[in-house]
């Protein structure tokens, strides 16, 4: 009697742990939510204008490089799921000093992040309400996330599932309407077409704004690597991370290109306003003669903004947390609540978001809250090359038999992951030869690795003394 008493409390206990799991809808998602924010809707506008149609393959080159990296890191990751993904594998394909540079700047990342989307939901709403101060929608914000992602896993997935499907659903309405509008079947359309080469050209200011181009469209892509993250929160984690290498990245290469190549078609490139004060897919949605079409993208770009700080959230404190588990932080960090959500890291990442935000409302022209975003934008490429160097490293490491074991495996190995580093350095180089502020993105980057890097002796130290 006892022992069923046992089993059936053991049960219960599992099924409850798998009610606050992540399930795949939230899995993939979760994926789209993370990337889809205002680096799409209104980012878009100021590489079309700078690089002319051919922004399309910028587009394209940058989502083939996210494709190789995520098809590594699914390879490591439906392996061997872990919280910390990449984090994790750098630590045991590299060692533990990539492991703790990785994690420190991905979590660096996101905190500038978290706190830029705080600004944008906050400036959205400031419009709507003026009588009320911006920063207090930002904070309000700020805490109304923690508190979903404080709940649980299957909380923080929910809520992301929602607030991604509607941007998702917009960008469904845009690419079905925009198709009929540049083939002349809209009502009050024409043919629009040739606008991919009319106006200059298909490049109308040479081919090496493409490649400049692919260097800011790159940090466009970046957020699909939480799904892998989030995978090992799932019912069922390598089953997760496999369908979500295999099919979110077709998705979002649908998304961004697809998006832009309509763009470019039903508007003149050089006749688009500028993103500061009508985003791209505002101006097309104002010409498809949508009722409340200016309404509607400002809830969108909030719904984004919204997602992506959710999504923010949810990557820096499970990669705070996980450095916390290997000693790369303070062991109190890892503490997690009844929901088993690091509830410590969340917070704490949230206390860095609120000092930036009130930075940039207190002393805007400070220039603290723009060295924060400068100085995390090469993490995505940093990131990368990690991935890539782990991936071979890891497949070098492996028995025959391991090899034929894996359910998802990077092709061409190692030669893709060569490409991946190849092409990762070649971004570096345009962004060194482009203009002032892709230099200062680079510049200030680097300072950020320097300094989590010269903290690396201290840490070691501590890891040898606690062994």
């Amino acid at each position: 009697m006892a022992d069923r008493t046992t089993e059936q409390g053991e049960a219960t206990a599992g099924e409850s742990g798998r009610a606050k799991k992540l399930r795949s809808r939230h899995i993939t998602m979760i994926a789209l939510g993370g990337i889809i924010g205002a680096s799409l809707f209104v980012g878009s506008g100021n590489v079309v204008r700078a690089v002319g149609p051919a922004a399309v393959l910028s587009y394209l080159i940058g989502g083939l490089l996210v494709f190789l990296a995520m098809r590594m890191l699914g390879e490591m990751a439906a392996a061997r799921p872990a919280i910390g993904s990449f984090m994790e594998y750098a630590r045991v394909g590299l060692g533990e000093w990539a492991g703790y540079l990785v994690g420190w700047l991905y979590w660096y990342y996101w905190i500038g992040v978290i706190a830029f989307e705080a600004v944008v939901g906050g400036s959205v709403l400031g419009g709507w309400f003026p009588a009320v101060p911006q920063w207090v929608f930002s904070v309000v914000l700020l805490l109304f996330f923690t508190a979903t992602n404080l709940v649980s896993a299957r909380s923080f997935g929910e809520v992301e599932y929602w607030l991604a499907s509607i941007k998702v659903a917009a960008i469904v309405v845009f690419l079905a309407v925009g198709a009929l509008f540049a083939f002349g079947l809209w009502p009050k359309a024409s043919f629009s077409i040739p606008n991919l080469w009319q106006h200059g050209g298909f490049a109308p200011n040479g081919w090496w704004p493409i490649l400049s181009g692919v260097a800011i469209v790159i940090f466009s892509y970046f957020g699909t690597e939480i799904a892998v993250m989030a995978a090992a929160e799932s019912e069922d984690p390598a089953k997760g991370v496999r369908k979500a290498v295999v099919t979110v990245i077709w998705r979002i290469l649908l998304f961004f290109v697809g998006g832009v190549l309509l763009i470019v078609t039903i508007v003149p490139w050089n006749q688009l306003p500028d993103p500061k004060q009508e985003g791209p897919f505002a101006h097309a949605f104002t010409l498809f003669g949508l009722p409340g079409a200016g309404l509607v993208m400002n809830a969108v770009v909030l719904t984004a903004a919204c997602s992506v700080l959710n999504s923010g959230l949810y990557s820096a404190g499970r990669m705070f947390s996980a450095l916390a588990e290997k000693r790369l932080a303070p062991r109190a960090v890892a503490k997690k609540n009844k929901a088993g959500v690091p509830a410590v890291a969340v917070v704490a990442c949230t206390i860095g978001g609120y000092i930036a935000v009130l930075v940039n409302f207190v002393a805007p022209d400070s220039g603290i809250f723009d060295f924060i975003m400068n100085s995390a934008g090469l993490v995505a490429l940093f990131v990368y090359s990690f991935i890539a160097f782990t991936q071979m490293r890891m497949r070098q490491k492996m028995t025959p038999e391991e090899r034929d074991g894996l359910k998802l495996k990077m092709w061409l190995h190692p030669w893709l992951g060569i490409l991946t580093v190849a092409g990762v350095v070649a971004i570096i180089v345009v962004m060194l030869l482009t203009d002032d502020s892709a230099r200062t993105q680079v510049w200030t980057s680097i300072v950020s690795l320097v300094v989590i890097a010269a903290f690396w002796p201290l840490v070691r130290r501590s890891l040898r003394k606690n062994r």
